[in-house]
């Protein structure tokens, strides 16, 4: 076989590795994005004919749409709730796991089980714990003691709260894995170094363990953000967004605008009008994004 038959066949093999991969991406990721920048500018609810509005989609979605703003606002704080417990919470986990203890593979497994459980499953399991009048929850707690009457954990004042918390211990042992095989990684010598010349054991921390794990901590810091903002499963299944829109995040609100489900949601899919929310929503999270790129290059300024 010839030279250049060789490296056709070679690049042949390469090209028919990626071509699955490329058709997914393409009809996943590039035809919705197409198809969104279409329908953004039409009143479409996939059963009548598309009608051309041109930009009544935005006008409404920047005047008339409260509940997309309010949603917006429910994410961010969701995601910073999650982020502020999540993170600190996994770090110390794995600060803790990184010293040799008996028992210390069983609470690994204990604490990372969490995390390949089915999202729906462990809302579905959450939302029968916390309910208000036979959640196992409150009957513990009337029955030690602790309370004399049911806490309505999934209320107006908790709701945000439990999905929270909910949502914490279902990914604290993947971020924790992360932080654990970054701890690894660090040579002992340079805490042996350390050590020698008389540091303590917070000046060891904060001079040698964390700088080290800048790498590590940006990495785990860009996910944890993009699992926060995609969380809509367990919220889903626990509150559907309520009570009264106080754990209504965006995507729920868009996915509840193609596929109206629930009681709060239009009778009919709103197509055209999800579809300009969607475009909007996408920009807000490239501004995030590119926030975070910022403050990633600082980061790396202190690390």
């Amino acid at each position: 076989m010839k030279p250049s038959s060789k490296k056709m066949f070679r690049n042949g093999q390469l090209y028919a590795m990626l071509l699955p991969n490329l058709v997914l991406f393409v009809g996943l990721t590039v035809y919705p994005i197409v198809w969104s920048l279409r329908y953004m500018l039409y009143d479409y609810d996939g059963i009548h004919a598309a009608k051309f509005t041109g930009m009544d989609n935005f006008v409404r979605l920047f005047t008339r749409d409260d509940v997309y703003w309010d949603s917006l606002l429910n994410t961010l704080v969701y995601a910073c709730g999650k982020l502020a417990l999540i993170i600190p919470l996994a770090f110390l986990l794995a600060m803790i796991l990184n010293v040799p203890f008996k028992g210390r593979t069983a609470i690994q497994v204990i604490v990372f089980s969490p995390t390949i459980m089915s999202s729906a499953v462990m809302a579905l399991m959450f939302y029968l714990l916390l309910n208000v009048y036979n959640g196992d929850l409150n009957r513990f707690l009337l029955y030690v003691g602790i309370i004399d009457q049911p806490i309505n954990w999934l209320g107006p004042s908790l709701a945000m709260l439990s999905v929270v918390l909910v949502a914490v211990w279902g990914g604290v042992g993947n971020y924790m894995v992360y932080f654990l095989s970054g701890l690894q990684t660090i040579p002992k010598d340079i805490y042996e170094s350390a050590d020698l010349e008389g540091a303590t054991y917070w000046q060891r921390l904060f001079k040698i363990t964390i700088p080290m794990l800048g790498p590590v901590l940006r990495i785990v810091l860009m996910l944890a953000i993009l699992a926060a903002f995609q969380d809509i499963q367990s919220i889903m299944v626990m509150t559907e967004g309520g009570p009264l829109g106080q754990t209504q995040v965006v995507f729920l609100y868009l996915y509840q605008l193609f596929f109206p489900v629930s009681a709060s949601a239009s009778i009919h899919p709103e197509i055209g009008y999800g579809a300009a929310a969607s475009v909007v929503t996408g920009l807000i999270l490239g501004i995030i994004t590119a926030i975070y790129l910022l403050v990633s290059k600082k980061l790396d300024n202190i690390f």
